[in-house]
C-alpha cells in the first residue's frame, strides 16, 4: 500500500550494480509502489481489481522472486493480499509488515535481508530455447497522430497474426479507444457469448464516464488533434487493427489472468500506463507500443518495443523508438513485410536483446493499477 512505498523504494535502491556483481542472472531489484491500498471500500470492484493487479505482478514469470510489504492497519492486509492471489505458499515470495518489522529503518533492513535470502535462487534461472508460443504481447497505442492507423497499428496487426499462428496471445485493450467501432471485434467472436462479454464492457463505460469530457465520449487529447486525429471513432479505426484479423477468443476483466491463447481482449483505459500495468498484471511478458507523436514509456518488468508510426518522429526521438513503420509511409517496406520485421523485432526482444527504454532505465514509475473507487 502507499505507507510502505518509501520502505520498498529504499530496499530496491540498496541493490546497485555493484552489489548484485555476484549475480549476472539477476538484471535488478525493481520497486513496484503504488497510491492506494486503504482509504478505499472493501469489499469493492476496486479491492478486487487492486489484489488482482499486485498478484498478477508477484505471479509473473519475469519475476524470480517477490517482497510483499505493508504498513500494517491498511485495509489491503497483507496476509489477506496473500491468500485471495494463492501467494501464501509461493517459495519465492516473502512479506513484511513495518508495524511489526519496527518501524522505517527496521523494516528495510529487513527487507533487504529477505531480497538476500532469494537472490541465489533467482541467480539459478537460466534462458533456454522455446517456442513462440509462450509469448503474451500486450498491445498499446499512445501520442497517436494520422499515421497510426496507416502504418504503425495495421503492421503490428500482422505481426500478431503471424503470433496467433505460431500459438501466442495477443492482448488488445484500452476500451474507450475501441469505442465505436466494437463490431469489428464482436463480429470476429468465437461465440456470441464472448461478442456480448465486449458489449456489456462498452456499456458499463458509458455509464462510468457519463458526463465527463473523457475519451470515451469522444474528445481525443492535444496531443492527438496536433497529430490529425478529430474524434475517438479516427483513433479508435486505428487502434482495433493492433489486433489483426484472428478470431476473438476471449474477453476478460482488468489484471484477469489470461488463460486462453490467441486474439483476446482485456478492458481498461486508454491511459498508457494503467492499460500497460493491467496487461502485465494478466500475463503479458512484452508491451508492443505504437505511437505516432512519440511516447517514452517504458515497463517494468516487461520490456516495451515502441513502434513509430512515421519517419520523421522516429530520426527525432530515435534514443526512445524501437522500430520505424515509417518506411511504409516512404515506400520502403510494403504491410506484410513490415509485420515480419516487427515480429522478428519481438523475437530478438524476447531473446535478451534490449529496447530502447529498457537501455535508458525508463519504467521504474509506471507501475499505475487502475483507480476505481472512491477515497475515503
Amino acid at each position: 500500500m502507499n505507507c510502505s512505498a518509501t520502505v520498498v523504494k529504499a530496499i530496491a535502491a540498496h541493490f546497485t550494480p555493484e552489489r548484485l556483481a555476484a549475480y549476472p542472472n539477476v538484471d535488478g531489484v525493481a520497486a513496484f509502489v503504488h497510491t492506494t491500498g486503504c482509504g478505499m471500500s472493501s469489499p469493492s470492484p476496486h479491492f478486487d481489481l487492486l489484489r488482482r493487479t499486485l498478484g498478477g505482478y508477484a505471479h509473473h514469470p519475469n519475476l524470480a522472486a517477490a517482497l510483499i510489504v505493508g504498513l500494517g492497519c491498511e485495509r489491503n492486509q497483507v496476509a489477506g493480499l496473500l491468500d485471495s492471489q494463492g501467494l501464501a505458499s509461493k517459495l519465492n515470495v516473502r512479506s513484511l509488515v513495518m508495524q511489526e518489522a519496527g518501524g522505517t529503518r527496521a523494516s528495510i533492513a529487513a527487507g533487504i535481508a529477505l531480497v538476500e535470502e532469494l537472490l541465489p535462487a533467482a541467480n539459478a534461472v537460466e534462458r533456454q530455447p522455446v517456442g513462440a508460443s509462450h509469448l503474451k504481447i500486450g498491445l498499446e497505442c499512445g501520442g497517436s497522430d494520422g499515421f497510426s492507423g496507416i502504418s504503425a497499428n495495421p503492421a503490428l496487426g500482422v505481426a500478431m497474426d503471424i503470433l496467433v499462428r505460431h500459438g501466442g496471445t495477443a492482448i488488445l485493450s484500452e476500451t474507450p479507444e475501441i469505442h465505436g467501432v466494437e463490431h469489428m471485434l464482436t463480429r470476429r467472436a468465437v461465440t456470441p457469448e464472448v461478442g456480448q462479454k465486449l458489449l456489456e464492457r462498452i456499456a458499463w463505460w458509458k455509464d462510468y464516464t457519463r458526463g465527463h469530457n473523457g475519451q470515451f465520449n469522444g474528445v481525443v487529447g492535444p496531443g492527438n488533434q496536433a497529430g490529425g486525429l478529430a474524434n475517438i471513432i479516427e483513433k479508435s479505426l486505428g487502434s482495433a487493427m493492433k489486433g489483426g484479423s484472428t478470431p476473438l477468443q476471449a474477453v476478460y476483466e482488468y489484471a484477469e489472468p489470461i488463460d486462453k491463447a490467441g486474439f483476446v481482449f482485456m478492458d481498461s483505459p486508454g491511459y498508457d500506463p494503467v492499460a500497460v500495468t493491467g496487461q502485465i498484471a494478466s500475463g503479458a511478458n512484452i508491451i508492443c507500443f505504437t505511437t505516432g507523436r512519440g511516447s517514452m514509456l517504458g515497463s517494468k518488468p516487461v520490456p516495451t518495443i515502441k513502434l513509430a508510426s512515421n519517419t520523421p518522429m522516429f530520426r527525432r526521438l530515435e534514443d526512445d523508438m524501437d522500430v520505424n513503420c515509417g518506411v511504409m509511409l516512404d515506400g520502403e517496406a510494403d504491410l506484410a513485410e513490415m509485420g515480419r520485421r516487427i515480429f522478428d523485432h519481438i523475437l530478438q526482444t524476447a531473446s535478451g536483446a534490449p529496447t530502447k527504454s529498457e537501455q535508458l532505465g525508463v519504467g521504474g514509475e509506471e507501475f499505475v493499477p487502475w483507480h476505481l473507487g472512491i477515497v475515503s
